[in-house]
């Protein structure tokens, strides 16, 4: 006699992560081919598209790139000193 695997009242049968993972005994890679062949049909893949960015939005990301490394560095330049500061007049005295 076969065990029945049981049923669960909220269980609507929809894979939430996927679990063929590569590697594992279970993988497999005839499942990975057909939704390859399947988004080939249709047009080009997002993946595939290229998205150029123009000069002033690179000009724009580098930018805001800088800016946030310059704050970064900034806080921490704050906090060095002000820890400094606390040696030296308070802790140490």
């Amino acid at each position: 006699m076969a065990k029945k695997p049981k049923q669960f009242d909220d269980d609507d049968g929809r894979v939430i992560v996927n679990m063929d993972v590569e590697g594992m005994r279970w993988h497999d890679r005839r499942v990975r081919k057909e939704k390859r062949a399947k988004s080939s049909e249709g047009s080009e893949p997002q993946s595939k598209r290229k998205t150029e960015l123009t000069r002033s939005e690179a000009r724009r990301y580098t930018w805001y790139a800088v800016l946030a490394g310059l704050t970064i560095v900034l806080i921490y330049a704050v906090v060095w000193i002000l820890f400094t500061l606390f040696l030296t007049k308070v802790w140490l005295r």
